[in-house]
C-alpha cells in the first residue's frame, strides 16, 4: 500500500454538520476501498490566494491515507463530482507521517520579536540620519566661501 496526501478546500458557505459529513464520506469512500485513514486535520476556514467561482474563503481539510495503487483516482472522480469541493490535490509521499501543521501561524519567537520593536523609534533615526550629513556638507561650503577671497589665483 502506498501513502498519500490528500488535500482539498469546501466551500465555506456549507454548515459545520454538513462540511463534517462531507469529511467523514470521504474518509469512509477510503475504508471501502481497501485503504485506511492515518489522519484528518481541518485547518479551517483560509482566505484563498486567488477567487474561485467568485469566493474569496475556502475550508481548508488535509487527509493522510494508505491505499492501494487504485484508490487516488477514484477519489479524485468522487472529489470532481462534488459541488462543495472547489480544490484538491492528491499526491503520494514517502516515509514517515509528518508532525501535525497549522497552516499559516506565526512561530511564538516572531510575534515576540515584533512586539517589543518600537515602530516610533525607527522612522526617527532615519529622519535624523540625512540631516547630520547635510549639517557637516554646508560647514565646509561656508568655510570655502570664506577662503575663496583670500586666495593668491586671482
Amino acid at each position: 500500500m502506498n501513502q498519500y496526501e490528500v488535500m482539498y478546500v469546501v466551500d465555506t458557505a456549507l454548515e459545520d454538520s454538513a462540511r463534517s459529513e462531507l469529511i467523514n464520506r470521504f474518509a469512509e469512500l477510503v475504508a471501502k476501498n481497501g485503504g485506511e485513514v492515518e489522519r484528518i486535520d481541518e485547518w479551517g476556514k483560509r482566505r484563498l490566494a486567488y477567487a474561485i467561482n467568485y469566493k474569496t474563503e475556502g475550508y481548508y481539510v488535509l487527509m493522510y491515507i494508505k491505499a492501494p495503487a487504485e484508490l487516488p483516482r477514484e477519489l479524485e472522480r468522487n472529489l470532481k463530482i462534488a459541488e462543495q469541493v472547489l480544490r484538491y490535490l492528491v499526491i503520494r509521499y514517502e516515509g514517515e507521517l509528518p508532525a501535525k501543521r497549522e497552516m499559516n501561524r506565526p512561530a511564538p519567537a516572531r510575534e515576540a520579536a515584533e512586539t517589543s520593536a518600537a515602530p516610533a523609534e525607527a522612522p526617527a533615526a532615519v529622519v535624523e540620519a540625512p540631516a547630520a550629513p547635510a549639517e557637516a556638507a554646508e560647514a565646509p561650503a561656508e568655510a570655502a566661501d570664506e577662503e575663496a577671497p583670500v586666495s593668491e589665483a586671482e
